[in-house]
């Protein structure tokens, strides 16, 4: 049997958990490409102003390479959904897809 218990400290200061959430739609993909370099960047509020200023700068250029590729697998993606549904005999649905 455990007898030991588990101590996890958490930062009181910061943010452990964030949720995000759209209405009626997914997510676009600027909107993912900003959660993604929030993962990826980050820098402190007491970080001397010219490092965070190129960090920052950093962040957005990482977001818009990252909204590029995203939107090339989404039509990848679609390009793969209307050919599966045109060969298995499903044209008007291919074509809905691929109007998306």
């Amino acid at each position: 049997m455990f007898t030991n218990g588990l101590k996890m400290d958490f930062p009181k200061d910061k943010d452990i958990v964030n949720v995000f959430s759209t209405s009626n739609r997914g997510f676009t993909a600027e909107e993912l490409a900003e959660q993604c370099v929030g993962q990826i960047v980050n820098v402190s509020d007491t970080a001397p102003p010219v490092i965070r200023d190129q960090a920052k700068a950093f962040a957005k250029s990482i977001e818009s390479v990252i909204v590029q590729y995203m939107k090339q697998a989404i039509h990848s993606d679609r390009t793969t959904v209307y050919n599966v549904l045109k060969d298995a005999g499903h044209p008007d649905l291919a074509e809905a897809v691929r109007r998306l």
